[in-house]
């Protein structure tokens, strides 16, 4: 054995070690373990980029800036929500859900909203541009893509158009998500005057634990009044503009209220990671007026936090659903928590019905999600693959009472390692709207069955098999 060949075994053993100690999701631990045995040298370097987390409470520790007035209302909320006053009127039964929120997401309970879905990429940006044009001290703009198509350009004219005009234009984008964006683009919008910076850009060298955490989130505020959150980035696929990919169905939501508020927060925070500026003045949160009463919480998630948000959230909406429980989710990689959820509410009796891409975006996340298909038909759960074009809606029913929908997709990625943001919203009138957008899809769906799922070729086995082994690193 070559002194060469003896570093290589002694490195990667010591990796195995590391990896072995750190007391992983077991699933994650075997596939790691798996891959350095199988590909040592690639496996090395895929773990220096996506399997390190000792640095993560290092690189986020100094992420938020301190709110005492948040804290107080926190406080508050969790006080009166023990003496049961603080969901009178409205989301009585989900007195556990708001705790959780309360506790592990720091996410207010707020009630003067007003919420609209949109559901589609042309309804999504005529909202957007008339929301942007009315702007008038201003716009903080939060994508995961930000392309420099017809659309992205449509957008950087009027972004440009409002900062020439005085109003304080802040743009944070995703340093791989939007890695391909020009430099003459964000030239133009820098000389328009827009703020532009990058979450974790992407540069030599790549291998740095950064490039795991990603800034998913999809979050526009204007004025501190009206706000835009869900699945769709921007780019002319999700306006069905591209010939290659057809028809993109997608789920977004205009809130204004309170909610809106909690939002900013968020934004703010974001931009203070990044720019290490301090924005705390109180005309980012102005008084609003009376718009309603929708109960609403805005949750974020990500590695910055101590607890999984996202996926609590998951899990406790779907262990105290009592009816039904409808998932649109374009991919679909449920940890064994989440999956252990979904088969016992349907062998409780619910109604569990789960719509996922039945074209596929991208292979591996396809053939992944596939992999978990027949223990939950064996389990009752009634499972439809899209079929009139790509589905990245990324919605949740339950009941007639709860609906959530935001940037994060029910798979292991979203769960532990983006930022995401989702609005759990508390309205029937509300879940009645994603019900009807939920029942078309069916129609647009095929029904998967269980004896069609068990007669499928080999060479599919194959493919989920090898998906599945490496989804707990996707």
């Amino acid at each position: 054995m070559t002194i060469l060949t003896l570093l290589g075994a002694i490195v990667l053993a010591l990796v195995g070690t590391v990896i072995f100690l750190e007391n992983r999701n077991p699933e994650k631990t075997v596939a790691w373990l798996i891959i350095l045995m199988v590909l040592p040298v690639i496996g090395f370097l895929l773990y220096l980029v996506f399997g390190r987390n000792a640095r993560k409470r290092k690189l986020f520790h100094h992420k938020h800036i301190e709110d005492s007035a948040l804290k107080q209302l926190i406080d508050e909320q969790t006080q009166k929500l023990t003496e049961a006053e603080l969901l009178q009127g409205g989301a009585d039964r989900q007195h556990r859900l708001v705790r959780l929120l309360l506790k592990c997401a720091y996410a207010p309970l707020t009630t003067n909203n007003h919420v609209k879905v949109l559901t589609d990429g042309p309804s999504k940006f005529e909202e957007l541009f008339h929301a942007l044009e009315r702007a008038k001290h201003h716009i903080h703009f939060e994508y995961y893509i930000f392309k420099n198509d017809e659309i992205g350009r449509d957008i950087q004219r009027l972004l440009i158009s409002k900062a020439r005009q005085g109003v304080e234009v802040r743009v944070l984008i995703d340093g791989l998500g939007s890695r391909v964006i020009s430099k003459d683009f964000l030239e133009e919008l820098s000389s328009g005057g827009v703020q532009v910076e990058f979450f974790f850009p992407v540069k030599f060298p790549f291998i740095t634990s950064k490039l795991n955490f990603r800034n998913h989130r999809k979050i526009v505020v204007i004025d501190g009044r009206v706000g835009f959150l869900g699945g769709m980035n921007i780019g002319d696929e999700y306006l069905s503009r591209k010939r290659e990919i057809g028809f993109w169905r997608d789920t977004h939501l205009v809130l204004e209220g309170e909610c809106v508020h909690r939002m900013q927060t968020i934004f703010l925070n974001d931009w203070y990671f990044i720019t290490r500026e301090r924005i705390e003045d109180r005309s980012y949160y102005p008084p609003l007026p009376e718009l309603g009463k929708v109960f609403s919480q805005i949750v974020a998630s990500g590695p910055d936090s101590d607890w999984e948000s996202i996926r609590q959230v998951y899990f406790t909406a779907l262990a105290t659903a009592r009816n039904k429980v409808y998932i649109e989710t374009p991919y679909f990689i449920p940890d064994e928590s989440i999956s252990m959820a979904l088969k016992t509410a349907s062998l409780s009796g619910l109604d569990v019905r789960l719509i996922v891409q039945g074209i596929p975006e991208y292979q591996l996340t396809y053939w992944a999600s596939r992999s978990y298909f027949e223990e939950l038909l064996q389990a009752g759960v009634k499972i439809y693959k899209y079929q009139k074009g790509i589905l990245h809606a990324k919605v949740i029913v339950i009941d007639d009472e709860i609906g959530i929908v935001g940037s994060a997709n029910m798979d292991i990625r979203s769960f532990q390692l983006n930022f995401e943001a989702s609005a759990l919203v508390y309205d029937r009138k509300f879940v009645a709207r994603l019900q009807e957008d939920f029942t078309q899809d069916l129609e647009d769906s095929a029904l998967v069955t269980l004896a069609e799922y068990r007669s499928r070729p080999l060479s599919d086995r194959f493919k989920e098999s090898g998906a599945r082994l490496l989804s707990p690193l996707l």
